[in-house]
């Protein structure tokens, strides 16, 4: 029985440490609403595209996303910082990551759709760097942000249907 306990002690470490991660993931990613966000007079003013989902999907979406963003970072990172290989995908998550977080900044804060747009196309090619460098390190992860990639090239369209629809 104590040898059990002794084997079941790791894998509730490992547990902690991904949920860590995705904890932080999620704080993080969603940190720029507090300061600017989609509740704003302008962008309520905004002329919207046919495709513009309902408001509350986007806080399940950038949920879902961010935690699986999480159980990415975490599934990379346990192979070993000591590897090249694993800190060139940590670097490329963390290169995403900053961009995705100047979005909401540069969309809502600024209230310049064409900046949010460079901002997202230059993410949406990090995000392909990003995947590319992750499939290095672990398949699992790299395909845990295929939907991720879809998302932010949604987010893209939608990014310039609502430049284009208020210009």
């Amino acid at each position: 029985m104590e040898s059990t306990l002794r084997s079941a002690a790791p894998a509730r470490r490992g547990l902690l440490v991904a949920l860590a991660f995705v904890l932080a993931v999620n704080v993080v990613g969603a940190s720029p609403s507090l300061v600017a966000g989609p509740g704003s007079a302008w962008f309520t003013a905004l002329e919207k595209p046919w495709f513009y989902p309902p408001p509350a999907t986007f806080g399940i979406v950038w949920t879902l996303l961010f935690t699986l963003q999480g159980i990415a970072l975490w599934l990379v990172w346990r192979r070993g910082t000591s590897n090249r290989a694993v800190r060139l995908a940590l670097a490329a998550f963390g290169v995403q990551f900053a961009l995705n977080l100047a979005w909401t900044p540069a969309f809502f804060g600024l209230q310049s759709p064409p900046l949010g747009l460079g901002v997202i196309a230059l993410l949406f090619v990090a995000l392909l760097g990003t995947l590319a460098a992750f499939a290095r390190v672990d398949r699992r992860a790299a395909a845990l942000l295929v939907p991720y990639l879809l998302w932010v090239g949604f987010a893209a369209v939608l990014n310039y249907e609502l430049w284009r629809l208020n210009a």
